[in-house]
């Protein structure tokens, strides 16, 4: 029995109604092809309302592919996907309404001033006159810009510029903001002013979806990590769920004496009974333990008693940055993000 255009309409309904209650994104089973690369192989995805999806993966996995797709800006040859719990296909203008979207290129144009950028996409939203002045100058003070309303953009700093950005994604209170590398470029000060924003916007009950090649951005910022590589999401979790892939905790011991390296590492492998990681510039030693207060206080021990002394000892917990190494290898397959 073949289906009509309505039966397909009323399952894509069902479909939408199941799957988008309490989750702002779902993509099941996403691909996209550009010739002979798949820059997508099946991707599945969903973050729930009011969260921060943090989506990570080396150039040329998919990620901006993905954003872009679930945008409504790019057809996938396969899958299906909603957001702001609309087909991304079947309602994409409903999809479009209800987004935001704040790419690796700024959209501000630089010889107008902060309020008439905001007045200018508001404009372009439909909003009359009036209210396009009254939305601007409730935005330009929910993101600490009302000082500099009047000045050209041109005279703002990086991180004022990135909140004008994000402002302008923001001018019809989106359910769903998409952020595409959102601080690249920023200085760390003006990175953690974007920060704030984010928490702000999701406080409110926002959810976003961050690409980032800063992986101490998605650790503060992020919920739940998805982690894709190849178009295929290889790992998902919070960020505490990732780190404890990479073999527990860590201790990192700096020795006085870079003669004594050597024999520093031995006695660390034996107390902590794991292979160390030697860091000759540094003079520093590293080893993965499992027991952390007991390992600390064996390792401390034996070098005393080896006459080993040592500048600094310290325990901490894997970074993102080890566990991303750690999935996706140290890698670069020339594909350009922003192509792919």
């Amino acid at each position: 029995m073949s289906w009509t255009a309505h039966d397909r309409e009323r399952a894509s309904d069902r479909w939408i109604d199941a799957r988008t209650t309490g989750n702002a994104i779902v993509a099941e089973g996403l691909r996209k092809e550009y010739g002979d690369f798949v820059a997508l192989d099946g991707l599945d995805l969903t973050v729930p309302e009011g969260t921060v999806c943090g989506l990570l993966g080396p150039n040329g996995a998919g990620k901006t592919t993905a954003v872009r797709i679930l945008c409504s800006l790019l057809r996938p040859d396969g899958g299906r996907a909603s957001a702001a719990g609309f087909d991304i296909l079947a309602d994409a203008p409903e999809v479009r309404y209800r987004i935001g979207l704040t790419g690796q290129s700024s959209a501000v144009d630089e010889a107008l001033t902060g309020r008439q950028n905001l007045m200018m996409f508001s404009r372009l939203y439909h909003l009359d006159r009036e209210s396009a002045r009254a939305r601007a100058d409730e935005l330009l003070g929910q993101f600490s810009l009302t000082e500099v309303a009047d000045k050209p953009a041109k005279t703002y700093s990086g991180g004022m510029r990135r909140r004008l950005d994000l402002a302008a994604s923001f001018i019809m209170a989106p359910q769903v903001l998409f952020l595409d590398e959102p601080t690249t470029g920023l200085d760390p000060r003006h990175r953690t002013e974007v920060w704030e924003v984010v928490r702000s916007l999701v406080g409110g009950g926002t959810t976003v979806l961050l690409t980032s090649h800063y992986l101490d951005e998605v650790d503060q910022l992020a919920d739940n990590i998805v982690v894709v590589d190849r178009g295929k999401k290889i790992t998902e979790g919070t960020p505490e769920e990732l780190k404890s892939q990479v073999d527990g905790d860590r201790i990192d011991t700096v020795i006085r004496d870079t003669s004594q390296l050597t024999s520093a590492a031995e006695v660390i492998r034996r107390s902590a009974e794991s292979e160390p990681e030697i860091d000759v510039a540094g003079r520093r030693v590293s080893v993965s333990v499992r027991d952390r207060v007991t390992a600390l206080s064996r390792i401390a021990r034996s070098l005393e008693d080896n006459g080993i002394p040592a500048q600094d000892i310290a325990l901490r917990r894997p970074t993102l940055d080890e566990v991303f190494m750690r999935l996706t290898g140290d890698r670069d397959n020339g594909k350009a993000e922003v192509d792919r």
